[in-house]
């Protein structure tokens, strides 16, 4: 049987597939934008990609990573919030078109697999992922195999409560965690100080045309870099909330190694400095138990692609095990 195989991410505004190996490693490339809004058009931009790659090489498999809630058979896309997909059979609809075998696994989960595989969890059996982009994704992988729950809703940890009443959220409920910590907490936060106080925003300020509206994610950080004060602020203030988040988690989780991605992540350590602070802060048992490594996410905007094609490798009845050793790699 062929060790190569084909992994897609499907998001809200594009489609990424690549030619993945045995190792982890992407041998060819392919993007699609994403059409959102009909499903049968995202389902033949999929495959598509997948004839594209396909083509001359012999695949064993295909899995998909998709931005939404996935059965625990990782076949079905129950409900995905940003694609027309509402208990959509996508592994049958893809199977009858490639003649392959397919494996549908919700994006985060796939990132955190591949990290956990090939990235920064690599060589630790309990990891625990965050995707800190639009939303805030989460997956974990325990005891070498990632963790779906009894209907495949597992880690949706975005929308963990952390605030009784707090800011509403898409999914209907309030003070979900995602609405303080992600990219678009990052952006709304940073907009109020920008008007609230334009003097401590100035850098701020001048690379948004002086137009608090205009402000966006890559903005702040590159203004934090450069020390303006209202930018630190509003990176500090979503680590904080980052790191009280993996407090909460890390009492059910117990994870060995906390893997932050997704496009806030490129702040680094003016990110990852008050997440860790906050972490240990509020962490259960402080000084008297192991506290888990935080660190960056190695495979960037490849990772659910990655994880989704190396998740394919088994049939979707056996769960997937990933060959690691108890103690950490550097």
């Amino acid at each position: 049987m062929s060790a190569l195989r084909i992994g897609v991410d499907v998001g809200g505004t594009k489609i990424a597939a690549g030619l993945v190996d045995t190792d982890g490693r992407v041998l060819a490339r392919t993007r699609r934008e994403t059409p959102a809004q009909h499903a049968d058009q995202v389902r033949d931009a999929v495959t598509d990609a997948v004839r594209e790659l396909r083509a001359g090489r012999e695949v064993a498999a295909v899995g998909v990573a998709a931005a939404g809630f996935v059965d625990a058979a990782r076949s079905t896309v129950m409900f995905a919030p940003n694609l027309a997909w509402r208990d959509e059979p996508l592994r049958e609809e893809l199977e009858a078109r490639t003649g392959l075998p397919v494996v549908v696994e919700n994006d985060a989960n796939a990132a955190a697999w591949a990290e956990a595989r090939f990235g920064a969890g690599r060589g630790v059996r309990h990891v625990l992922a965050l995707t800190v982009g639009t939303g805030l994704g989460g997956g974990a992988v325990q005891d070498g195999r990632v963790l779906r729950g009894e209907s495949g809703a597992a880690a949706e940890v975005g929308h963990v409560i952390m605030v009784p009443g707090g800011r509403p959220c898409p999914c209907g409920l309030y003070g979900c965690l995602e609405r303080y910590a992600s990219g678009t907490a990052l952006v709304r936060r940073a907009r109020e100080v920008a008007e609230q106080a334009p003097v401590l925003a100035h850098d701020l300020l001048d690379r948004a045309g002086g137009r608090a509206e205009a402000i966006e994610g890559p903005m702040v950080t590159a203004a934090a870099r450069a020390g303006d004060v209202a930018a630190l602020e509003v990176l500090d203030e979503v680590g904080a909330w980052l790191g009280r988040g993996v407090a909460q988690l890390a009492a059910v989780l117990d994870p060995g190694v906390v893997v932050i991605g997704g496009g806030v992540a490129a702040a680094g350590d003016l990110l990852l400095g008050p997440l860790r602070t906050a972490y240990t802060t509020h962490l259960t048992g402080r000084g008297h138990r192991p506290t888990a490594r935080v660190v960056l996410a190695e495979l960037g905007t490849d990772a659910g692609l990655v994880g989704a094609a190396d998740l394919a490798a088994a049939p979707v009845t056996t769960p997937v095990t990933a060959p690691l050793t108890q103690e950490a790699t550097p």
